[in-house]
């Protein structure tokens, strides 16, 4: 276990270290990029939003080498749907005048980018002591009866190893009575130690750390982590400027609640009441650049520490713990030296490359008006560019 030797600097009173560079715009020779390269970049991004059947309605990519941003571009719309029309199979476009332009600013749904926040809260935790790493659930949720019984730890939560399933459907139970005893009845449909991809690890995740810190989730990502760092535009919905994403209705979703914007749209996020461990955080592409940025400088930015050095290894170190290491189908010619990362269902992803200190973050609805099968060909696309900037530079 790494030491305890790093203290947060997070408004608590406690001791702060030298500042960190905080995120500047700057040139690509700045960043030590190269511009040729980074400029195929942005071109591509902006080109998956145009033709007659987009990657996405609308991209946001933000991109930079140390405290440098080197690239910030939007391109499409945050809103260009009214509908979707499953005769056609196409969107029913808003008139141009009730359209909204997508900007670098607009927050979008982060889908699954939340399990990053939500992993940083409980490494905060394990840094405090107050969780225990190879823990079992059952020692702070006696009541996740078959969690307790199958000997599910904190480790395998975080890594994706305990066996439980993708997920449940909690969208289908008929109040919050219901959803818990769902959960605490689930028990691993694999085998414990064998990586299952599931969004009920950060689920469970979520309830152990309101148990052992006595405070909401919403609350400990705000505290611990966005606050200090100053991303004053990430949270937990509603968030009534972010792009929209999918008309959902039945079939093809799980849920009839119409077009969305502004609310969750992952169905058990939605019916956890938008606060969940595996989604509901809005965020900006600059807000999440910063987020990238205090993890490359080993978990401080400013005078803030949200993290020690150690235990920002611990977290980004393979498998790594909520953190995607080294996965070439979305992080493209960045993968192989310990880049991490994750992707979004809604469009949205990062990545960020220690062995460069170089990071990516490219947001985009492409569930907007309905979801379509997964490409992350586009995102391997720009992180491959990043990586080849950084080789002519």
């Amino acid at each position: 276990m790494p030491s305890l030797e790093h203290a947060y600097a997070c408004g608590d009173g406690r001791r702060r270290e030298l500042s960190a560079p905080r995120l500047r715009v700057d040139t690509p020779e700045r960043a030590g990029l190269d511009r040729t390269e980074l400029g195929r970049l942005v071109r591509g991004v902006r080109g998956l939003t145009t033709g007659e059947h987009p990657w996405a309605a609308g991209v946001v990519v933000v991109a930079g080498r140390g405290p440098v941003i080197a690239a910030r571009e939007a391109a499409g719309w945050a809103v260009r749907y009214g509908s979707y029309d499953p005769e056609t199979d196409a969107g029913v476009e808003l008139p141009p005048a009730a359209r909204v332009p997508m900007t670098v600013d607009t927050p979008f749904d982060l889908a699954s980018l939340t399990k990053l926040f939500t992993s940083v809260a409980a490494v905060q935790q394990i840094e405090r002591g107050t969780l225990g790493m190879d823990a079992r659930v059952g020692a702070y949720l006696p009541e996740f009866r078959a969690a307790a019984e199958h000997g599910i730890t904190v480790r395998q939560l975080l890594t994706h190893t305990s066996g439980l399933r993708p997920e449940l459907p909690l969208y289908d139970c008929a109040d919050d009575t219901a959803r818990l005893a769902l959960l605490r009845a689930e028990a691993p449909s694999g085998e414990p130690g064998t990586y299952l991809y599931s969004d009920l690890n950060m689920l469970l995740l979520q309830f152990v750390l309101e148990r052992v810190t006595g405070r909401a989730l919403d609350a400990l990502v705000h505290e611990g982590i966005t606050r200090p760092l100053g991303m004053t535009a990430t949270g937990f919905g509603p968030c009534p400027g972010a792009a929209a994403t999918e008309d959902q209705r039945r079939p093809w979703a799980k849920a009839d609640r119409g077009m969305l914007r502004g609310v969750v749209h992952d169905e058990n996020a939605w019916a956890l009441g938008g606060v969940a461990g595996h989604a509901g955080l809005f965020g900006t592409g600059p807000d999440l650049a910063v987020f990238c940025r205090t993890l490359l400088a080993g978990g401080q930015y400013g005078p803030a520490r949200i993290l020690g050095p150690d235990f920002v290894e611990l977290l980004l170190t393979p498998p790594g713990l909520g953190f995607a290491v080294d996965q070439p189908w979305f992080m493209g010619e960045l993968a192989g030296g310990g880049a991490a990362g994750h992707t979004g269902f809604t469009g949205t992803s990062l990545v960020l490359d220690p062995a460069t200190d170089t990071f990516l973050v490219l947001l985009a609805n492409t569930v907007h008006p309905r979801r379509r099968p997964p490409d992350s060909g586009p995102r391997a696309a720009a992180a491959t560019r990043l990586a080849r900037a950084v080789q002519g530079s």
